[in-house]
């Protein structure tokens, strides 16, 4: 067995808070990717960055989304005090709110969602309350995005901070991806191709800006997310003869690798380079173009820790999320969708044991809900995702009291320009069934 810190028990953030004084300093150290997550988000929101966390490094491209100061009486309450806001806001409300709360976010905040699920179970209930005047998305910006495509045009979607964003959805941009997009036509052509299939399909993953849902609307193409991106990808080879998939390169090559694509046929696209670095002959073999990006929580995940998970706890169920990295997928038992983790682990035998290669918080509520089970992060180090983390009581407490009082704080609304592309892409996903 390998000699590990004991770190205390509870949520994620109660641990991070747990192991953040001076008396548990080298502990810390060994339990935590980075000091700053025993602060309070609004400590660091008005600084440019994804915030401490998996994220900490990406970089930031300009007019990234800044939340503004939190006021004093939300920054200085407890979490008590906090808590017991929340539940008279949301009483004093009832039905005019509906809370969504993804898989990822922090215990403290996902008690008090109406819904808890995948960025693609909450696509679907962002559209399920049209009742609601309100829509509070404890998630990050491209998930209120969607809420805002998806719900009534009378409805108002929230994002309680507004820095809440997502480092690989900001690593494919519009222009790179018109750019790319330009290239690609230029060398296959528009006109369809034998059998009457177009050159190429664009393929956005759900965790993409709003303008590039729309992109792919306006280009025959479609989202999706790791939850029916076999489905989708089917979908897009009934149309066209090649798939441009953006922004996660992992997603991409581990869904189209399980449906015998060859890894040869799936170049990268890397946009700062002419063609993406490839030559034009690369291309015209190509059926699945991977744009450069990646998840950097799930990036964490290796073959070295799926190896220490099985020496460690001998019959092991190792499940990753098809975001790692494919030799992370190919040495894991099973890879799939965080409902698919969810479901898998409330399927098994009573005392089961199972090393799991998604986000901690995540993980941490599983080990929580199934006791009968032995359930571990396969990270041994509390990482959790940087912009999911954002999202604090304080924040949904601030917008909750706001809704109270007649006012809309951080409304998150797609522009007409876009809107009608976008939702014409998520609705093709909608309509393919996992």
């Amino acid at each position: 067995m390998t000699e590990t810190i004991p770190v205390p028990g509870g949520s994620v953030a109660t641990r991070i808070a747990l192991l953040s004084g001076p008396a548990q300093a080298q502990a810390r150290a060994a339990a935590t990717c980075t000091p700053g997550l025993a602060a309070d988000p609004w400590s660091f929101d008005t600084v440019p960055g994804y915030g401490p966390g998996a994220s900490l490094a990406d970089p930031v491209p300009a007019g990234t989304p800044r939340q503004g100061e939190l006021p004093a009486e939300y920054r200085e309450a407890g979490a008590a005090e906090l808590d017991e806001r929340i539940l008279r806001a949301k009483a004093a409300l009832g039905s005019r709110v509906v809370i969504l709360g993804h898989f990822y976010q922090r215990d403290e905040v996902v008690r008090h969602a109406d819904f808890v699920g995948d960025s693609f179970q909450l696509a679907r209930a962002a559209r399920s309350r049209p009742e609601a005047e309100a829509i509070v998305f404890c998630g990050v910006h491209f998930m209120a995005e969607t809420a805002d495509l998806l719900s009534g045009p009378d409805q108002a979607v929230v994002l309680p901070n507004l820095a809440a964003g997502c480092s690989m959805a900001d690593m494919a941009d519009a222009d790179s991806v018109a750019e790319c997009w330009e290239q690609l036509t230029m060398l296959y052509g528009r006109a369809p191709e034998s059998g009457g299939k177009q050159p190429v399909i664009p393929v956005t993953y759900m965790n993409s800006s709003a303008a590039l849902k729309a992109f792919c609307g306006e280009n025959g193409g479609i989202v999706c997310t790791s939850s029916n991106a076999a489905s989708v990808l089917e979908w897009a080879f009934e149309r066209g003869q090649r798939v441009l998939f953006f922004p996660d390169q992992h997603l991409g090559r581990n869904t189209a690798k399980a449906m015998g694509i060859p890894l040869e046929a799936m170049p990268l696209w890397n946009p700062r380079l002419p063609l993406g670095g490839n030559t034009p002959e690369r291309l015209l073999q190509a059926k699945v173009l991977l744009w450069n990006g990646f998840c950097s929580v799930h990036k964490r995940f290796t073959v070295g820790q799926i190896e220490q998970a099985r020496a460690d706890h001998p019959g092991v169920r190792v499940i990753v999320h098809p975001e790692c990295p494919m030799p992370v997928v190919d040495a894991a038992d099973e890879s799939g969708s965080t409902d698919y983790i969810q479901k898998a682990t409330a399927a098994a035998p009573a005392g089961s044991t199972f090393a799991i290669g998604t986000e901690i918080n995540m993980v941490n509520r599983l080990a929580a809900q199934h006791p009968e089970h032995t359930i571990f992060c396969l990270d041994p180090v509390i990482c959790p995702c940087s912009t999911m983390y954002r999202i604090h009581p304080g924040y949904l407490a601030w917008v909750l009291e706001g809704l109270m009082s007649g006012e809309v704080r951080n409304r998150i609304a797609v522009p007409d320009a876009a809107a009608a592309a976008a939702r014409t892409a998520l609705e093709r996903m909608l309509a393919v069934r996992p």
